[in-house]
């Protein structure tokens, strides 16, 4: 008799819906919000706010200060929710039509305190059904297919990323800057409705919660295991982030300011990563559950880290940049479509959420730290954007270290 069981492919692609709908709104976020802090876009006759790149980069990390501690407490409280609606689902119901009327308001505001404000309304609704809805992945695959089920939720994740950079793109050049945001919205609702609807949660499990279920306990479950594996881990997602955020914040103002891009045609060209990141999403997961998490991970590390040194010195023109991207988005799945299943490995299975909330603390840490410290390179630089791509670089250098020191398993 052949006990192999069978990979649940249809499953999957619904469970990716939650997760497209939560990449929809970031490429948005990112790719307009600090034009609209900074210079505006004069070619499309946008007024923008004249914010320094430090301090238009810094409030691009308020909304993550919410999501370092709501995220994880999310997480872990999700484990223990159970009720008509499910396990995940309560705070998906919960936080979604909250981070919608914040996203939506966010390019009608006129004042740098205005935009802070919807940006903290967005992402306090985000914080409260991304760890709950990504949680999906531990609950409802066993451990040997969450690098393959990943792949397939972040290919669908990489769809969103790409509608929302091609057509945020072409409605902001053709509508005006309030239309990626509205478009963004509905998709957002769609998608997460379509996930909610079709996803049958398991049963309910004896989880043995704790009675202290906060981010700083959960670390210090992770700090006092013999292996400290966990932590090192941890610490590498840190400093990938860190990395990735820096870049990626920056991105749309190195378009800009240093290549003469306008800014619809930027968010179209930063598209390429997720282009090239649909396209190698689940060839990574099969690259990582064949040949180990850890050592995909390493391979993905190494290659950004060479990229984006060349990018530094090599990027003068439009071509040069969207090849770089291309790569980018190549070796970038190797690292993300693996990265929290390595948090499952060196975690517990009755704490998925509170698990997916410590991999939430690491990333969101690294979005707080990552634009902030890139844009202070950048004013220390003569607000040069291409210090970005060597930033980007000696982090992704020292996650490879660090991800060194993981052992095998």
């Amino acid at each position: 008799m052949n006990n192999k069981h069978k990979f649940d492919y249809g499953k999957t692609f619904i469970v990716g819906f939650g997760f497209l709908g939560i990449s929809i709104i970031w490429p948005i976020f990112n790719q307009f919000v600090p034009i609209f802090l900074q210079d505006g876009d004069p070619a499309a006759g946008i007024v923008g706010l004249g914010l320094t790149p430090a301090l238009a980069l810094f409030i691009m990390t308020w909304d993550n200060l919410i999501n370092v501690f709501v995220q994880p407490w999310v997480g872990a409280k999700s484990d223990a929710t159970w009720n008509r609606f499910g396990r995940r689902k309560p705070w998906i119901l919960l936080g979604l039509p909250i981070a919608v009327v914040g996203f939506v308001l966010l390019p009608f505001a006129q004042t740098a305190v205005a935009i802070a404000t919807f940006i903290l309304i967005t992402n306090f609704g985000m914080a409260l059904f991304r760890s709950p809805t990504v949680a999906w992945l531990g609950d409802l695959f066993p451990a040997e297919d969450r690098s393959k089920a990943n792949g397939i939720i972040n290919l669908m994740g990489g769809v969103g990323g790409l509608a929302a950079f091609f057509g945020g793109g072409v409605l902001y050049n053709t509508m005006g800057k309030a239309a990626p945001f509205v478009g963004g919205a509905i998709l957002l609702v769609v998608a997460a409705l379509t996930a909610v609807w079709r996803v049958h949660e398991p049963e309910q499990i004896n989880t043995e919660q704790e009675k202290d279920e906060g981010v700083m306990a959960n670390l210090r479950t992770v700090f006092r295991n013999p292996d400290k594996s966990g932590i090192f881990v941890l610490l590498a997602i840190l400093l990938w982030f860190i990395a990735f955020n820096a870049l990626e914040a920056g991105l749309s103002s190195f378009a800009v300011y240093t290549l003469g891009v306008g800014a619809g045609q930027a968010s179209i060209y930063a598209g390429a990563v997720t282009v090239t990141f649909i396209a190698f999403a689940i060839p990574a997961g099969l690259i990582g559950t064949k040949y180990g998490r850890r050592e995909t991970i390493l391979v993905g590390l190494a290659g950004l880290s060479i990229i984006f040194l060349a990018s530094f010195v090599l990027i003068k023109g439009v071509v040069l940049f969207v090849i770089a991207l291309v790569l980018t988005g190549i070796f970038w799945s190797c690292v993300n479509v693996n990265s929290l299943p390595m948090v499952y490995d060196y975690g517990d299975e009755r704490k998925i959420g509170a698990y997916t909330g410590l991999y939430y603390f690491s990333s969101q840490s690294a979005a707080v730290l990552g634009p902030t410290l890139g844009g202070v390179v950048v004013d220390v630089l003569g607000d040069e954007y291409r210090w970005l791509f060597a930033f980007s670089a000696v982090f992704m250098a020292l996650a490879w270290l660090v991800m060194a020191q993981v052992r095998k398993r």
